[in-house]
């Protein structure tokens, strides 16, 4: 088995692994904390599937660094080949709330270059998987982007204030607006052709878009960061300029707008 698939195998496996513990919660005192410093809230679930996908996969390679959303960063990831990077809980908020949206979040990247990936929506009972050069299924199914080749009519998922005027040149482009709570699961949808693209035009945090990136790829969809360039990993700062993508049509059709 090529490197990229058994990678593939260990994070599908530890992402199953994350949501049992993360429906052990639901109905349950969550004991919810705010991070301060407008970092948002985090639950003893968060941490507990940190602690468990740390000691998991790092047992699994030993060689390879670590990027998680709760564990202290050190630069000891930087002079690593590959790396895993971790989101626990993708839409903290939406699971305290018992929404079904929340995910978890795992990707290996090799030299910045998503490598394999997994999110899984355990209360949606859905697991996404992908390998570099292996492509992109939900529950074991290839799946790929929705194929619409104009942006008029095309259905995006952001946040509303993605689509203020001043963000686009003419304006507001002719698109519908839906919004997921989680990053990693907007991009999910967009590699599986349940919409037409996504956007996101802040800063986001690698751990959000990783996996998701590596399944809009390999779908055969298009990503990129919001100025069109490409985007890569296992930074200094674990942040990326925003990310457009979907169809290739579409995808570009938004970069073009962007102002």
């Amino acid at each position: 088995m090529r490197a990229a698939d058994e990678d593939r195998a260990l994070l599908s496996e530890a992402a199953l692994e994350a949501g049992r513990i993360a429906r052990h919660y639901v109905g349950r005192d969550k004991d919810v904390q705010d991070k301060g410093d407008g970092q948002g809230p985090v639950t003893q679930a968060d941490l507990e599937i940190d602690a468990m996908l740390r000691r998991t996969l790092t047992q699994a390679r030993p060689g390879y660094g670590w990027l998680s959303e709760e564990s202290a960063d050190t630069d000891a990831r930087l002079s690593r080949s590959r790396v895993f990077v971790i989101d626990p809980i993708d839409g903290t908020r939406a699971f305290i709330k018992g929404e079904p949206t929340f995910s978890h979040s795992l990707a290996v990247v090799e030299d910045g270059v998503p490598f394999a990936a997994a999110i899984h929506l355990p209360m949606k009972d859905r697991l996404y998987a992908a390998a570099r050069g292996g492509g992109a299924t939900r529950d074991g199914v290839p799946i790929a982007p929705s194929g619409r080749q104009v942006l008029d009519g095309a259905e995006v998922l952001a946040t509303r204030p993605n689509f203020h005027d001043e963000h686009w040149t003419g304006g507001r482009p002719p698109v519908s607006q839906h919004f997921v709570s989680s990053l990693a699961f907007r991009l999910a949808l967009a590699a599986e052709g349940r919409f037409d693209a996504m956007v996101t035009l802040r800063r986001a945090w690698e751990w959000d878009i990783a996996a998701g990136a590596l399944l809009v790829a390999e779908a055969g969809g298009a990503i990129h960061d919001r100025r069109g360039g490409a985007l890569r990993f296992n930074n200094v700062h674990p942040q990326v300029d925003g990310v457009v993508a979907g169809t290739r049509a579409v995808q570009a059709a938004l970069l073009a707008r962007l102002a």
